[in-house]
């Protein structure tokens, strides 16, 4: 079993950065795909940014605003968002997908607010 607890979010304005961290509990980056994913009010759950097999993957509303990185040391992912907008505001959600299926696991989500 892996637990995932993301860090990170809060309140900032618009154009501003904030860094999202996922801590794993164990090593998990050679056996699970990871990424995030957020959730908007009255929205679906959607893909932000994740590791893939073919390296990494974006939503086409965040590319060259966010970027995914990992600590394989610290089992941490890092999601760097810059240029914020008061759209990106959500819950994000660290994942951590079995590369060869099975189980997914989630982080319990943070919230990030993007507001003037």
């Amino acid at each position: 079993q892996v637990q995932l607890v993301e860090s990170g979010g809060g309140l900032v304005q618009p154009g501003g950065s904030l860094r999202l961290s996922c801590a794993a509990s164990r090593s998990i980056f050679s056996r699970y795909f990871t990424g995030w994913y957020r959730r908007a009010p009255g929205k679906q759950r959607e893909m932000v940014a994740r590791f893939s097999g073919s390296g990494t993957n974006y939503a086409d509303s965040v590319k060259g605003r966010f970027t995914i990185s990992r600590d394989n040391a610290k089992n941490t992912v890092y999601l760097q968002m810059n240029s914020l907008k008061p759209e990106d505001t959500a819950v994000y959600y660290c994942n951590a997908e079995p590369l060869f299926g099975g189980m997914s696991y989630w982080g319990q989500g943070t919230q990030v607010t993007v507001s003037s």
